[in-house]
């Protein structure tokens, strides 16, 4: 879909906005009301901007939402040059009069999608790697999360970044459904839970971007991670705490963060 002459400005104040970082007090423009206007500013955004996406992020659609919103996930890119690997403990910048989270999470890398049909079991062969993570949501738009998931995708589905974590060995036989997942900030426990509450887990997060990226006439290269969404929560963040997540008891990963 062709962005409007509306769209194609509000995607150029979200990206001047993130560019800037300049807080906004309101959606910049005439908000979308579906799914497809939303990814219609999303797509408009990421070629403006102009970096490569390495991933994508996946997160849920509240219950009551779905059937106006025909769905029940959404995704925003996650860019190159803001995915962090073989960092202890990585520094991740955010919008500070924005909004900030952070989000314990199961990544996905995808190997060769190809254009076969999956479904839910098959899809974990094209899967190559699962990893523990943390992605970090924020926006310079702090309301972003209060206007329903279409504004949230709209700008770039309330993304800032990604942590890898360290692998989670045997996962093509783990029970990663009743994995118990621990998230703190500074030192405190904010959320305890496992990924049974996920619909139908990391690996619907991934069978649902395949389908919604073919859709988009978006390609799946091999090495593209998937962060499935979150599991103890969104967890609100500031500038100066620190945020670990606790994977099976054993597996930890960890950032600090600073204001962009």
């Amino acid at each position: 879909m062709l962005a409007t002459s509306d769209q194609d400005n509000v995607a150029r104040a979200l990206i001047d906005a993130r560019a800037g970082k300049t807080p906004l007090t309101a959606y910049p423009g005439p908000m979308p009301q579906t799914m497809a206007e939303a990814y219609t500013i999303q797509d408009r955004a990421i070629a403006l901007d102009g970096r490569r996406v390495g991933g994508w992020k996946v997160g849920r659609i509240a219950p009551d939402l779905v059937e106006r919103y025909g769905g029940n996930r959404l995704t925003g890119p996650i860019f190159v040059d803001e995915i962090f690997g073989g960092v202890a403990l990585p520094t991740m910048p955010v919008y500070a009069d924005g909004f900030a989270a952070a989000e314990a999470e199961v990544l996905l890398c995808f190997g060769a999608v190809g254009t076969r049909d999956y479904d839910i079991d098959s899809v974990r062969s094209c899967i190559a790697d699962v990893r523990t993570g943390i992605e970090i949501a924020s926006s310079p738009f702090a309301e972003i999360n209060l206007h329903g998931p279409a504004v949230t995708a709209s700008d770039y589905g309330n993304n800032k970044g990604l942590i890898l974590g360290p692998p989670i060995a045997g996962w093509q036989d783990a029970d990663l459904i009743h994995m118990p997942v621990e998230m703190a900030i500074d030192g405190e426990t904010v959320g305890a839970a496992t990924m049974e509450g996920m619909l139908d887990g990391p690996f619907g997060s991934a069978l649902f971007l395949i389908n919604i990226l073919r859709a988009r006439d978006i390609a799946i290269a091999p090495g593209t991670w998937v962060s499935a969404g979150a599991i103890t929560g969104i967890h609100e963040i500031r500038p100066g705490q620190r945020a670990e997540a606790l994977f099976d008891g054993k597996i930890r990963v960890g950032c600090s963060i600073k204001s962009y």
